[in-house]
């Protein structure tokens, strides 16, 4: 396969996937030369991730909490009764 007919290829890959970056340079932080730009997209992204995680489990607990202690006056309504 020739440079010209790898790079169409490569580009068809591409264009058929919808892959506009490479994945692994979005995901952490990396040690290659990256745009101030892009540093700041990265650093708004894992700060946002970070924030969801935070109220996803804060979240759980609250659920987790409020279904014990419903729990725990059910089992005890019958045995008042």
């Amino acid at each position: 396969m020739s440079q010209i007919e790898h790079e169409a290829a490569v580009s068809a890959f591409l264009r058929k996937r919808g892959i506009t970056r490479c994945p692994t340079a979005c995901v952490g932080i990396t040690q290659a030369r990256v745009a101030h730009a892009d540093q700041i997209a990265l650093q708004a992204y894992t700060e946002t991730k970070e924030s969801l995680r935070k109220a996803k489990l804060a979240n759980h607990w609250r659920r987790r909490h409020a279904g014990i202690s419903v729990a725990v006056e059910d089992s005890e309504t019958p045995a008042s009764v």
